[in-house]
């Protein structure tokens, strides 16, 4: 298994108005963070935001191409970002407050589950749990990048981004934040950045994806 420090490129906030970062996802343009009420978009070249959703949004993003997925209590929100409207739903794969993190790849939907341990791929149009792989530590964001698997993580010690087989479960490499750093969400830009929930801080931060194997 590979280690790394992080290297954190930039860090965006605090942000007005804003006590908890939770998930996030990236539309190919803008960051979306879910802030508690309301998804907010940031654009990541200014650290400016540039648009709001009202939608609750305690846990987990993701974004499909086309739609947002929004865990919101015991269902996940499939959302028309032009307009904010929520043209779908499906149950979460456990009760509120036990889902965390939220990930899309390849027609599919993958689901943190915090204090579980746990990492879940589901049908995005059912909810059906399809598989699920075990982790030692809580569970945080979840993204895809280049076939990979990553997720954040923390418990007892420096918060971690893990990369794992997407299979076993088995850790392949980890990124150790700094200390007192939370990763309370993540996602990947699909190249060399990582973004990271700040949690508590109300912040969002770009990490350096490793390159090196």
């Amino acid at each position: 298994m590979k280690r790394w420090p992080a290297h954190i490129v930039r860090e965006y906030g605090p942000f007005e108005g804003v006590v908890h970062v939770h998930g996030l996802t990236f539309d190919g343009a803008r960051v979306w963070f879910a802030v508690g009420d309301r998804l907010l978009a940031m654009d990541p070249a200014s650290g400016a935001t540039v648009d709001a959703l009202v939608v609750p949004a305690r846990a987990g993003t993701a974004f499909d191409g086309r739609y947002l997925y929004q865990i919101a209590g015991e269902r996940i929100q499939k959302i028309d970002p032009a307009n904010g409207d929520v043209v779908a739903t499906i149950p979460t794969p456990g009760p509120d407050g036990a889902n965390s993190g939220l990930a899309w790849a390849e027609g599919t939907l993958w689901v943190g589950q915090y204090r579980a341990r746990k990492i879940l791929q589901i049908d995005p149009h059912t909810g059906a749990v399809l598989r699920t792989l075990e982790s030692n530590r809580y569970v945080t964001g979840v993204t895809w990048v280049d076939g990979e698997l990553w997720h954040g993580t923390r418990e007892d010690a420096p918060a971690e981004l893990r990369r794992i087989d997407a299979r076993s479960g088995e850790i392949i490499e980890t990124v150790e934040m700094p200390a007192g750093v939370e990763v309370s969400g993540l996602e990947s830009d699909g190249a060399e950045r990582f973004y990271c929930g700040g949690g508590t801080s109300g912040t969002v931060r770009a990490v350096r994806r490793p390159r090196q194997r």
